[in-house]
């Protein structure tokens, strides 16, 4: 019968169908649908664990806590995406149109608060500002106060300090995506402008700001994400979000179906961002001349204006950067001890593991799934591959609903057929060891390997793969023959990019950890929930001692011509 229709396909057709067999048996494709799989179904065991829960709590959430989850998202959502934009747009536009002193270390030094995950930043805001600490003693010092009742002073656990903390924190999204666009602008069009009469304000809001609203958006849509998913600072601020709202239904209140449901919330939201994101990016085309434009050549400012810049771009840094730098390097060196403290070591060794093998495993995972999707051809890669970034926008939280509970499902089948099998109990193999935290590692950070690697493929000539399979090389041997030699600082990148941001994930790793485990985040997470910041002070400068690893290959690649 096959071979009556075969007779009855025209030529075209059965060139069509051989191929169309030949992506579909091909191992290569096979295996990266398998490795999308893999990222994508802990969102949709999200989506189902929220339509069919064991106990359906919905009617109550709405009713209660719900509103006041999401009210309260929204507002910090609004705060960030107004300040984080007003700190990275206006950084941007001065040490790009602008020279000023001070200027050279800025355009770096701008991109140092991603080093520093935001709820270290809380836990130095609040040991800063509180009132034991050091600043207001020395306003009580100065004005000769006594106790509180003599003056008053904000609340620092409050939604607006959560705002400041996380607006410094996720503004360098926007800066950067804001200066890249500025910096393709032609210059001429800036000279045309001045000359007919524009000044620096008209200059802003007449022709760069417009201009870069496409990227602008994209990054202030990034920032809200990283907000959205944000636990360890509102949680440290009291400030009940969407996020914390899955960990207190969940562990509180022991029910996963509730924590799905509002986990769906959450990736509504996230989508909405997602989609934000992506139509502005889609938007961002302008048309340019045949030959490259004449870059913007920036104006020299001197005197008081100099200045006035230089502090401008200097203060997102010290309320990023500085400030938490420098309260946890104080505590470390009036403290010297805590170095050598219990559990320390242990939390690093264990931050190396998972974050290691997280990194490994998500960077190998992308090379093949990008190769696979490559040799299949574009409209499988174009279906796979934004899908496969989703999991970089889901929240840790929402990532940990997903996989622990089938997880834990599997496990407990497993012990019970290796019990019923060998008589003996093997215990929990996967939630009960690290194997989940770093399945959910994976998959948060698998859009950043697969970003970084696809980028590296399109760098290499296709000849040269071509060349290779002429002589006779499988689609494995040029892989290892031609693209990962020519490949390996991207891919050595994108390995240190990963496991830094395994090493700040905190959300995932709080929930999916197994009984007393602790990486470093986990660790300067309890230890400052007790407000023993001076214990924590190690684990943090670790944190960000790596995470300016990470900063210095993006400075580096974005580094001026």
């Amino acid at each position: 019968m096959i071979a009556e229709q075969n007779r009855q396909l025209s030529p075209s057709g059965l060139s069509r169908l051989r191929r169309v067999l030949a992506v579909v048996l091909d191992p290569w494709s096979l295996g990266a649908v398998a490795i999308a799989g893999v990222v994508l179904a802990p969102m949709l065991a999200v989506v189902w664990i929220a339509f069919h829960p064991t106990e359906n709590i919905w009617p109550h959430l709405l009713a209660t806590v719900l509103p006041r989850y999401f009210g309260t998202t929204l507002l910090l959502m609004l705060g960030v995406g107004g300040m984080a934009g007003a700190m990275g747009v206006g950084a941007a536009w001065l040490v790009t149109l602008y020279r000023f002193a001070g200027r050279g270390w800025l355009v770096h030094a701008l991109l140092f608060p991603l080093a520093i995950p935001a709820y270290v930043g809380a836990y130095a805001l609040v040991d800063f500002l509180d009132y034991s600490g050091p600043f207001q003693i020395a306003l009580r010092g100065l004005f000769g106060w006594r106790n509180a009742r003599d003056y008053w002073f904000p609340e620092i656990h409050s939604p607006w300090a959560a705002i400041v903390v996380l607006s410094s924190a996720f503004y360098p999204y926007v800066y950067l995506l804001t200066r890249s666009a500025l910096r393709e602008q032609s210059g001429g069009a800036y000279e045309v402008a001045r000359a007919l009469g524009y000044g620096g304000w008209a200059l802003f809001w007449r022709l760069g700001l417009p201009m870069a609203r496409p990227a602008i958006a994209a990054g202030v849509a990034l920032a809200l994400m990283e907000t959205v998913a944000d636990f360890g600072t509102v949680q440290h601020f009291g400030v009940q979000t969407l996020t914390t709202g899955v960990f207190t239904t969940w562990l509180s209140g022991n029910n996963a179906g509730g924590a799905a449901q509002i986990s769906g919330v959450i990736l509504v939201l996230i989508l909405a961002l997602v989609w934000v994101e992506r139509v502005s990016r889609r938007n961002a085309r302008f048309h340019r001349p045949a030959r490259a434009p004449r870059p913007i050549t920036p104006l020299v400012l001197t005197g008081w204006r100099s200045g006035l810049a230089a502090v401008l771009c200097a203060l997102p840094v010290i309320l990023g950067f500085g400030l938490p730098v420098a309260v946890m390097g104080g505590h470390a060196v009036a403290r010297p001890e805590v170095w050598l403290s219990p559990g320390l070591g242990a939390a690093a060794a264990n931050t190396i593991l998972v974050g290691g093998t997280a990194a490994v495993l998500t960077v190998t995972a992308a090379l093949f799934l990008v190769y696979g999707l490559r040799l299949a051809g574009r409209g499988l890669a174009r279906l796979v591959l934004p899908l496969t970034t989703l999991g970089y926008a889901a929240p840790g939280a929402v990532l940990a609903v997903g996989i622990l509970v089938p997880l834990a499902a599997l496990d407990h089948r497993i012990a019970d057929a290796v019990l019923a099998l060998t008589g003996r109990d093997p215990g929990l193999l996967l939630t009960g060891t690290s194997a989940a935290i770093v399945l959910a590692y994976a998959v948060r950070f698998f859009g950043l390997a697969q970003g970084a690697t696809d980028a590296a493929f399109g760098r290499i000539s296709p000849s040269l793969p071509m060349a290779a399979r002429s002589l006779g090389r499988t689609a494995g041997g040029a892989l290892r023959a031609v693209y990962l030699p020519l490949m390996r600082g991207s891919v050595a990148s994108a390995l240190l990019v990963v496991f830094v941001d395994c090493v700040k994930e905190l959300p995932a790793t709080l929930l999916l950890r197994p009984f007393n485990f602790n990486t470093l985040s986990t660790r300067l997470y309890e230890l400052a929930s007790l407000e023993r910041i001076g214990e924590a002070s190690p684990a943090a400068l670790v944190v960000v001692a790596l995470g300016l690893a990470a900063v210095a290959l993006l400075a580096r690649a974005n580094r001026e011509s």
